[in-house]
């Protein structure tokens, strides 16, 4: 995931190389709206429901890692136009980003040190996953990255009914590495490494996010055009991704292992956020399409946009991995200092292998909704000065070490 996304020049602009306002607030929106499911991680309140009010708390949430992963694959695109040693940087990156989500990312979550027994692969497990793949991809002509891409997004749900039995046909034994390597590529949740652990925490499968980076890849190509040109282009994709969206789930034709029930089924949610509640782990066809479509159609909407608070969004996206990095110990931090005020103790709860070893909160522990935005907003508030403060360090210095971070 590259930290900077720059545009070379389009045939009718200066040499100079100017950015793109709509990617960097797309992006900061991104990091913003992130963080308040990670605050509802340590509030206790379930994700999805049974309240509208939770339900899309957790909902908006869900165009993040899309857009993330997809926009870290144009920034890709971009890095190439510029550098010579693209597929190096991809593996060199791609490890240091697993290696993170592995030790510090992992500590951050949970601030224990069980590392024998729970590990998470999440967002930044499944971009570095994605990054060393792409470093072979970027090799390869643009039409068939793209292609490659498409086809890894659209068709994956294909598969939904025989992976079960084809990880069964390939070993029964879910210690042997072939079963790994499959669940890992397709599935989502824990994989065991040995008779007592440790046991790794799949949220995000290789299949499909390596298919929507190589689609972001081949969409900075989209970002070349000239301004009239790119807001089209970005317009139809975004809106015909919606609309076939609306199509496939609202028939429930393809796209989504879990179809929803319609007005007189029998969802216990009502039909709307049955509607709405696409598969996220893995994404499915339905999931991204509802997601990606609105975050490209954006773009050229979000172009010309210059008034404060977009400068203030689009300087978050302009350091995604920095915040990101800070937002998760800072987060749990507030949590704990939340559980010692309304509870006068600090909640062993949170020094759990959580959120996913030890999802249910204790008696009495779980927030309100409100309180849930108030320690969002002072995560961002907090997270304003350091991001703003690393915008400038990177502004004026050059160092290598810098694109890493």
């Amino acid at each position: 995931m590259s930290t900077t996304l720059k545009t070379a020049p389009v045939a009718a602009a200066p040499a100079s190389i100017s950015r793109i306002a709509s990617i960097d607030i797309i992006r900061g929106a991104v990091m913003i709206l992130m963080a308040i499911d990670h605050v509802r991680v340590y509030s206790g309140l379930p994700a999805g429901g049974p309240t509208p009010g939770i339900f899309f708390t957790r909902w908006i949430t869900h165009f993040c890692a899309p857009a993330f992963i997809f926009l870290a694959g144009t920034s890709i695109f971009f890095y190439a136009r510029k550098h010579t040693d693209v597929s190096r940087f991809l593996l060199v990156r791609g490890a240091w980003l697993i290696f993170l989500e592995l030790t510090i990312l992992r500590f951050a979550w949970t601030f224990n040190f069980d590392f024998a027994h729970y590990e998470m692969a999440g967002v930044l497990w499944v971009i570095g996953c994605c990054m060393i793949l792409m470093a072979g991809l970027v090799k390869l002509p643009l039409q068939v990255t793209a292609a490659i891409g498409v086809i890894l997004i659209a068709a994956h749900n294909l598969m939904d009914s025989h992976l079960g039995k084809l990880l069964d046909g390939m070993d029964s034994n879910r210690l042997s590495a072939l079963w790994k390597i499959g669940y890992i590529g397709f599935f989502a949740g824990p994989v065991q490494f040995g008779p007592n652990g440790p046991n790794l925490i799949v949220l995000y499968s290789i299949v499909p996010w390596i298919g929507v980076m190589a689609a972001g890849y081949a969409f900075g190509k989209i970002l070349l055009l000239d301004p009239a040109s790119r807001n089209r282009a970005c317009l139809l994709l975004g809106l015909g991704a919606i609309a076939l969206f609306l199509l496939l789930r609202g028939f429930n034709l393809y796209g989504d292992p879990r179809p929803w029930h319609g007005p007189n089924g029998n969802s216990p949610m009502p039909a709307v956020l049955s509607f709405l509640n696409c598969t996220k782990y893995p994404a499915s066809l339905d999931f991204l399409l509802m997601t990606l479509g609105p975050v490209i159609a954006l773009v050229p909407i979000l172009e010309t946009a210059s008034d404060a608070p977009s400068r203030i969004i689009a300087m978050f996206g302009r350091v995604p991995f920095f915040y990101y990095v800070l937002h998760i110990p800072l987060i749990h931090t507030l949590a704990l200092v939340v559980s010692k005020i309304r509870l006068g103790y600090v909640s062993p709860w949170l020094f759990t292998n959580h959120p996913m070893g030890n999802p249910e909160p204790p008696d009495g522990y779980t927030w309100s909704l409100p309180l849930l935005y108030a320690v969002w907003a002072v995560a961002i508030l907090l997270l304003y000065p350091a991001c703003r403060w690393f915008v400038n360090v990177k502004a004026k210095r050059q160092d290598w070490w810098l694109k890493y971070i």
